[in-house]
């Protein structure tokens, strides 16, 4: 079942994509669409291992606190563990919400999808 907050999110998401031309924002919110049991979920260990420090990452799914992060990142998620946002910002990370991320990096040039 899809909620009020994730059907916003999609609607951001899709409207970024055609107004920057970035792609990218329109591929998150096809991943949106599906349900709750079938999103990934990334440790902070693989993200550690597929990013360097000051990447802007994004991820399909829920973020869990699941090994440590080495380096800051800007990372936005579907969802994050309270433990896992506390782990990026220890490391000088920043957790976004999406919309922060899309007047970030309008275009997607630079974000990274993990996952």
């Amino acid at each position: 079942m899809v909620n009020q907050m994730t059907i916003q999110m999609m609607k951001d998401l899709k409207n970024a994509s055609k107004k920057n031309d970035a792609p990218i924002w329109l591929k998150l919110a096809k991943s949106a669409l599906k349900s709750n049991s079938n999103q990934k979920t990334i440790n902070l260990k693989k993200i550690d291992e597929n990013s360097d420090d000051g990447n802007a990452v994004v991820i399909a799914g829920k973020v869990l606190a699941t090994g440590t992060i080495s380096h800051k990142i800007i990372l936005s998620s579907f969802s994050i563990s309270n433990s896992a946002a506390k782990k990026i910002k220890e490391s000088g990370g920043e957790v976004l919400k999406f919309s922060e991320m899309i007047e970030r990096f309008p275009t997607g040039n630079g974000v990274k999808i993990i996952g």
